[in-house]
């Protein structure tokens, strides 16, 4: 899960707290994730800073870029990047050995068109990311907070809804993803009140799941136990 914080703020702008939607797990590096950030870092990492990035110098081309927020181990971005050359993909993730695992396997798959950041997502979004500039954002397994005094720590919430709008391009799509029915539902509250949004499916609230999202293994064990996933696709309309 990627890092996010939000901070609370009086009205004359002082700060009162911040709320995360996370818990740091960083774990030990395995030797294979150590040295493929070692030596994949200065090729598809992103170093944060607070400038703002160029697609076309980050990837060398002007193809439409797919930003995923939170990629665990990555195994399904890599899988997503080497099945759509003519995409670029971007992925942020604040737990350490799950970018080594993504580089890994980025490696090993003959990626080229992913780049990778270790940093707080909110952060990245508000001080690196262009305006209208993505053609995707992907949120998919959340940790769902899923006891009601939590749910304040859910990541999607409208002030989130709007950023992640103010990136995309007009007709880009909000693409999340839960197992959490309650979350599910949490979401489709969110983005209904979030302006200039368009709920993308056809029958009901939710899509059927896009052939080009992976199915994980966590998901086909899911399905196995009868559990149900949620796939929820916004469009930026204005």
């Amino acid at each position: 899960m990627t890092e996010v914080t939000k901070t609370e703020l009086t009205e004359d702008g002082k700060v009162i707290r911040k709320v995360r939607s996370f818990v740091r797990r960083e774990g030990r590096l395995t030797k294979g994730q150590e040295q493929a950030l070692n030596e994949s870092w200065p090729t598809m990492g992103i170093d944060f800073e607070a400038t703002e990035l160029d697609w076309q110098q980050v990837f060398g081309n002007d193809n439409p870029v797919v930003l995923e927020i939170g990629f665990g181990m990555g195994a399904s971005l890599v899988e997503m990047a080497k099945n759509a050359p003519e995409k670029n993909f971007v992925g942020i993730e604040v737990h350490t050995p799950g970018v080594g695992a993504c580089l890994m396997a980025a490696r090993e798959a003959g990626v080229t068109n992913l780049r990778v950041m270790c940093h707080d997502a909110v952060e990245v979004f508000e001080q690196m990311l262009p305006k209208e500039s993505l053609d995707t954002v992907q949120l998919f397994f959340p940790d769902p907070w899923h006891k009601k005094r939590h749910h304040k720590r859910r990541i999607v919430q409208l002030p989130f809804a709007e950023m992640v709008r103010d990136k995309l391009k007009v007709g880009g799509v909000f693409h999340m993803a839960t197992d959490w029915e309650n979350y599910a539902e949490h979401m489709i509250e969110v983005m209904e009140a979030a302006p200039h949004y368009q709920n993308m499916a056809q029958d009901g609230l939710y899509v059927p799941r896009p052939d080009d999202r992976p199915l994980t293994k966590f998901e086909q064990r899911g399905q196995r136990l009868g559990h149900g996933v949620w796939d929820i696709k916004y469009t930026r309309i204005a």
